[in-house]
């Protein structure tokens, strides 16, 4: 698996580097605990020391500067073992250091710039702190694809090894946005901890995505309406959020507890969808009541028309091009909801290209909608 190969690489690199370090300071010190013995034992000078315990460690074999006593015999084997243990060890960690350090991470670097460029349909989220985390788990569970971008590379590190595709970059830098695939992507979440930089990400997304759907963090409500301006879709503050759930399970535990279980389900069998209706579409002048019979099985919660919501939309409420309906069901009749909301044309190219496309009819009449209520 690529992420854990990655991850693998990326833990051996500091106990490579602790090794190496060892290695190439275990030389210099027992040439100096030599030069010290021969100086201790012999009563040499520094440069005769020095040079013996040069010659002796690194195994070159001038000869003895002086006739050496039993002593200093016996100290010149025993540093003669040890400089040779400490150079097979130092050579190695260069073996290690080359073949399993930086070659392999070089490697993975290169499977990792790999799949994230050939990611499709894919989420980029700004910032893997705690709340991209979740946010990322979160997507993760609903199947959808998740790219990271974050500057600090221990957390780029952290999104790897939760499994998802991880960049280390600057969100801010138009540069970065390209690599991660923002004319690919299905969607932005930016979730930095600066709203300055919220603010900066979502102008440079728009700009090289006009139709991205964007959804940004703002810490402070000042930062909302700038979010907006810049070109986000959403803007979500998490401690409003965080403290509206909190009221709502202090004052209806039980009804919260119901909707989110039943809303994650053993299978996750309900979602939520919003879908809308294309200008040529079937459901254009087609009631309520007329798509929940074609329809069975979802509830059409809400419905967006000409700028206000109506929830619940009336049954005799007809549709009109433009409309955006929210709708909770299981996945099938959803798929199905979304087939009817294409235009006729883009489900002729459906048909014409062997996708399976719900069989739709156009209503007999086109009803004006209701005045909204």
């Amino acid at each position: 698996m690529l992420n854990r190969g990655w991850r693998e690489a990326t833990g051996r690199r500091p106990t490579l580097r602790r090794r190496l370090v060892v290695a190439l300071l275990a030389f210099p010190t027992l040439v100096a605990v030599g030069a010290l013995g021969y100086m201790a034992i012999e009563g040499w000078s520094f440069s005769d020391a020095l040079f013996m315990a040069a010659t002796t460690i690194t195994t070159v074999g001038y000869g003895e500067v002086r006739p050496l006593s039993e002593q200093g015999r016996l100290f010149t084997i025993l540093l003669l073992l040890v400089g040779l243990t400490a150079v097979w060890y130092a050579l190695s960690v260069l073996v290690s250091v080359a073949l399993e350090g930086e070659l392999g991470l070089r490697w993975e670097e290169r499977r990792m710039k790999r799949q994230v460029s050939q990611a499709r349909d894919h989420h980029i989220i700004a910032g893997f702190g705690r709340v991209g985390r979740q946010t990322a788990l979160a997507l993760r569970d609903l199947g959808h694809q998740v790219v990271a971008i974050d500057a600090d590379p221990v957390a780029v590190s952290d999104a790897i090894a939760s499994g998802f595709l991880g960049v280390e970059g600057d969100a801010t830098e138009d540069a970065t946005l390209t690599r991660v695939g923002i004319d690919r992507a299905a969607g932005l979440i930016t979730t930095l901890g600066s709203d300055a930089d919220n603010v900066f990400v979502t102008l440079s997304a728009r700009a090289l995505n006009a139709t991205l759907p964007i959804v940004a963090r703002a810490n402070e409500a000042s930062a909302v309406p700038k979010l907006i301006r810049a070109g986000a879709t959403q803007v979500v503050s998490p401690y409003d959020m965080a403290g509206r759930q909190m009221a709502r399970l202090a004052l209806r535990p039980g009804t919260v507890d119901f909707i989110e279980n039943l809303f994650k389900g053993p299978s996750g069998a309900l979602v939520v969808e919003d879908v809308h209706v294309d200008p040529g579409s079937p459901l254009v002048g087609m009631s309520i009541r007329e798509m929940q019979e074609r329809v069975p099985h979802a509830v059409f919660i809400a419905v967006r028309h000409e700028g206000q919501i109506l929830s619940p939309p009336a049954p005799d409420f007809r549709l009109a091009s433009g409309d955006m309906i929210a709708a909770v069901g299981i996945e099938a009749n959803l798929r199905l909801l979304e087939g009817y909301s294409q235009s006729t044309s883009r489900l002729a190219e459906g048909r014409d290209a062997g996708g399976e496309v719900a069989d739709v009819q156009q209503p007999a009449q086109h009803h004006s909608p209701d005045v909204v209520r």
